[in-house]
């Protein structure tokens, strides 16, 4: 069975000779071949450069035996494209220079199809997909309407989602009107990177664990819905639906759609297993703090998350979110080849 192979039969809950593996954020600063290249270009103009997008999609497929390379992008230049104006500022990351505040804000965004605003990533995504040549799939992926409303709103990061979380309360009409916006994009967007070669789609909802699962259901789910609906609508191509903070509602996260429900640390994987239900795979869920631990408890941590799923079909190992600045490179590697040893099944 290929690489490839094995996550997408993941996907459809099929049995695989071994646990597939990937991780977020798996190319970026802990490599010390993306910071050479960081120190002689912005984070935007690798984005934006297709053939940098591509070097650094590569570079941990090349170090490490991942079972898929996850394109090299953010979430971020969508808003961009819509109309607001981004920097990735040092020391203080991502920043909107023009955020949302009004009803007349919303108004101005516009919704261009990817092909336009997002060609860079598209091409990188073509190019990728040739790299490989089938050596391992190929993930695209993009924010979720709430996250990128949440940034477009805030101006940047945020703890508390104050400007954000009031906007919609108080003005439902505008919240609504943004997150149809920003599902018509996102959908566009998803289904332009399964037209150009992406074998899995993730929808990342990464700020979605602030709301009440009451709130998600009403202001929320609809939206994420219809970006899975759009995102699958001319290929069904295999979507990874994955939020941080979300085991309060994971159900209402399934309900929304999605082939695979990625799962942080912050819960069991085989009680959030049964939460979703036999009908869904689920992705995780190993805390990526764990990484910076001595390699025998790296081990220990994750033969637990693969006994608690007992060799289900539908299992993706993962992290419960990004790999971290500075966790080392060798922690990595003995994590993803003890994930392989460990689930290898006879025959």
């Amino acid at each position: 069975m290929s690489q490839a192979d094995r996550i997408l039969r993941a996907c459809r809950r099929e049995p695989v000779d071994a646990t597939p593996i990937w991780l977020m954020r798996q190319a970026g600063r802990y490599m010390a071949e993306y910071r050479a290249l960081r120190k002689r270009y912005s984070i935007l103009e690798i984005i934006k450069t297709p053939d940098l997008a591509t070097e650094v999609t590569l570079q941990p497929i090349e170090a490490f035996n991942l079972d898929a390379a996850i394109i090299f992008a953010d979430i971020l230049p969508v808003l961009e494209g819509m109309g607001l104006l981004l920097e990735f500022v040092k020391g203080d990351g991502p920043v909107i220079h023009n955020p949302l505040r009004t009803a007349a804000d919303v108004e101005t965004l516009a919704v261009r199809p990817a092909e336009e605003t997002l060609h860079y990533t598209l091409t990188a995504i073509q190019q990728v997909r040739q790299a490989l040549d089938g050596q391992v799939a190929l993930i695209g992926f993009s924010g979720a309407p709430f996250t990128l409303a949440s940034y477009a709103i805030e101006g940047g990061s945020s703890r508390n989602y104050v400007r954000a979380k009031s906007l919609m309360y108080e003005q439902p009409q505008t919240w609504h009107s943004l997150l149809e916006k920003l599902s018509s994009t996102v959908g566009d967007y998803l289904r332009a990177q399964a037209a150009a070669g992406a074998q899995v789609l993730q929808l990342f909802d990464s700020w979605v664990g602030a709301l009440s699962p009451a709130d998600y259901r009403e202001y929320v789910l609809p939206h994420s819905k219809r970006v899975i609906e759009i995102a699958k609508s001319e290929q069904d191509v295999p979507l990874i639906h994955f939020g941080t903070g979300t085991s309060g509602m994971l159900p209402l996260l399934k309900a929304a759609g999605g082939d695979v429900i990625g799962v942080d640390w912050r819960i069991d994987l085989a009680e959030a297993w049964t939460r979703l239900g036999d009908d869904v795979a689920v992705q995780g869920n190993l805390d990526p703090v764990i990484l910076f631990a001595p390699v025998s408890e790296i081990k220990k941590q994750a033969a637990r998350i693969l006994d608690n799923v007992k060799g289900r079909p539908g299992h993706i190992f993962n992290l419960g979110h990004g790999v971290l600045q500075h966790t080392p490179v060798e922690h990595v590697a003995a994590l993803i080849d003890f994930v392989h040893e460990y689930s290898a099944r006879d025959g």
